[in-house]
């Protein structure tokens, strides 16, 4: 699965007595799905999962899935503590059509989830298994966690393990496990604008193409026909995203193909054009970009979490709404801080 570019990780809706505002979620996946974001993580940090039950959880995914456009990359947060219970979601993620599976390092039992070999296993076991290619998710912050790069590079052999979201900021491990993964050659199918293809837009062409009297014929060798779908085989490597808004440029410039960013759920497009500047290689107004939400970006997200990141959101068209217990929401203070921190980020 390509996947180059900006990811939000949705947050999720609630009413005011706690329950989930589905019509909410829906609206939110609408408008991401008409933004120039490369595809959706659902059900990471951000979207609150640790404080949702099972069955919230699987509704939740379900949901976003029928909202979503076709051709947006579909990323289901999957991860819990115990492997057999990450596989037994990420199954149902995969039954529903979404395209990759993210889960977060088990940590819980930190003594023993600091030995590599406790590590290893748990992925390597659900990568075995899963029908869903797998992106390992670090977020040091909330787990207190923080997997070696080593452990990374070795896991990275695997070949159903196909990215990282790396969340703890650190410049200098994206570009350690960028150079020692150099030399995995994997292949991920595109479009001709160079944009992934997901399983969505696969079945659709190929339920489009039984219907024609005669089937397209692609342009050169290389293109594969799917109905009025061309796809085209590119090489990828193992593709490490990271997780800090206020880092993207630089952590481009050091080999990331891409970011899931919190700050994105409510500034998609304000981030994409960071990631578009560095693409076209014009560095001064990829620094400019970078330089615009770099404060709002650590203050909002880092400091005032998913309160921050919802509100946000309510500044910008989106719906953020209220969080759950034991989340508090913002202060009248911290507000006005948001409100002043995105005066100028709009979308």
């Amino acid at each position: 699965m390509f996947l180059h570019g900006i990811f939000p990780p949705l947050t999720t809706p609630f009413y005011p007595d706690g329950k989930i505002y589905y019509k909410k979620l829906e609206h939110n996946v609408d408008r991401y799905s008409r933004s120039p974001v490369a595809g959706l993580v659902v059900q990471g940090s951000t979207g609150e999962a640790i404080l949702l039950s099972d069955d919230e959880r699987r509704d939740v995914l379900k949901a976003a899935m029928a909202a979503s456009a076709p051709n947006k990359v579909m990323i289901a947060g999957t991860g819990i503590e115990s492997a057999t219970e990450t596989l037994r979601l990420t199954e149902y993620a995969a039954s529903l059509g979404y395209d990759a599976a993210m889960v977060r390092t088990p940590h819980y039992y930190k003594g023993q989830m600091n030995k590599p070999q406790n590590m290893l296993a748990f992925y390597r076991t659900v990568a075995d298994h899963s029908p869903l290619p797998l992106i390992i998710y670090n977020f040091p912050q909330a787990t207190g966690y923080d997997i070696p790069a080593e452990l990374v590079i070795e896991l990275a052999e695997h070949q159903n393990i196909i990215s990282i979201k790396e969340s703890s900021g650190s410049i200098e491990k994206v570009k350690k496990m960028v150079d020692a993964t150099r030399h995995l050659k994997r292949a991920a199918a595109v479009t001709e604008v160079q944009e992934a293809v997901t399983g969505r837009m696969l079945s659709q062409a190929k339920a489009a193409a039984a219907s024609l009297p005669i089937a397209g014929q692609p342009s050169s060798v290389a293109v594969e026909v799917v109905g009025a779908l061309k796809t085209r085989q590119k090489e990828v490597g193992f593709q490490v995203l990271v997780g800090a808004a206020q880092k993207l440029e630089e952590s481009l410039n050091v080999g990331a193909v891409g970011a899931i960013l919190a700050f994105a759920c409510a500034a998609p497009t304000a981030c994409f054009e960071i990631y578009t500047a560095w693409k076209e290689r014009n560095e001064a107004v990829a620094k400019e970009k970078q330089k615009r939400i770099a404060e709002a970006a650590i203050e909002v997200v880092g400091k005032m979490s998913i309160p921050g990141v919802k509100y946000a959101m309510d500044l910008n068209g989106y719906y953020g709404g209220p969080v759950r217990l034991p989340l508090l929401p913002l202060t009248a203070e911290e507000k006005a801080t948001v409100e002043k921190l995105m005066e100028n980020i709009k979308n």
